[in-house]
């Protein structure tokens, strides 16, 4: 395993920090890929840290059970709960302005109606005032999700899409760290409703575990 990094720094020098909100099966498996990786991550829910801090330990030593205030300091945060839990979570801040938040959230049998007929992810995007969204890392379930993604000479693919194309590549690159392919499928309503669930119908992309193969040295 790599040695734990507290931080990723971009080009421009800036530190990166990263948090999952969220530390049920989807959460924990995104924890273990930035513990296979070596790479440190807040880790929240609405309870007090020290009631899952056992299982955060276990998985390695760099995910830090933080309170919910805490972990929304990071830049990068995966938003891993319920979607009834979202506008729970937006409230921790006033402003999100700056950090980019990962929508890992499912809607399977909430209806159009109470979407307002929009993809889920422009509701969640309306509740993080100033944030920046991506939807991305949903369409595993979290046993494929928790496994490590380099497999028989490829790498597992997430999809990210977003309506905000300068928020896909921090999101992007963090996905090749952790050892997955990031493959953008456009902006939310377009490609992205190939990963999104309406009403009680999945998207044609979620629960397809696909691999991109490493191109062969010449």
């Amino acid at each position: 395993m790599a040695a734990w990094r507290k931080s990723d720094v971009t080009p421009k020098g800036k530190h990166m920090n990263y948090a999952i909100i969220g530390f049920g099966e989807i959460g924990r498996a995104l924890a273990g890929a930035f513990a296979r990786n070596g790479i440190e991550v807040s880790v929240a829910t609405t309870r007090d840290p020290e009631s899952f801090a056992s299982a955060a330990a276990a998985i390695g030593p760099g995910i830090l059970p933080k309170t919910l205030a805490q972990a929304v300091k990071a830049d990068i945060i995966f938003l891993a709960v319920r979607y009834e839990s979202h506008p729970d979570v937006a409230k921790a801040l006033s402003s999100w302005e700056g950090k980019i938040i990962i929508d890992v959230t499912n809607t399977y049998g909430v209806s159009p109606e109470e979407l307002g007929g929009q993809p889920s992810s422009k509701v969640v995007a309306q509740a993080f005032t100033g944030g920046r969204l991506v939807k991305g890392f949903n369409h595993l379930v979290a046993a494929v999700l928790g496994q490590d993604p380099a497999v028989q000479g490829g790498r597992r693919v997430v999809f990210l899409t977003s309506d905000d194309d300068g928020a896909v590549a921090p999101v992007a690159a963090l996905a090749e760290r952790l050892g997955f392919a990031p493959v953008n499928l456009g902006r939310l309503e377009e490609g992205g409703a190939l990963v999104h669930a309406r009403n009680k119908i999945w998207g044609p992309l979620i629960f397809q575990d696909l691999f991109k193969k490493e191109p062969r040295a010449m």
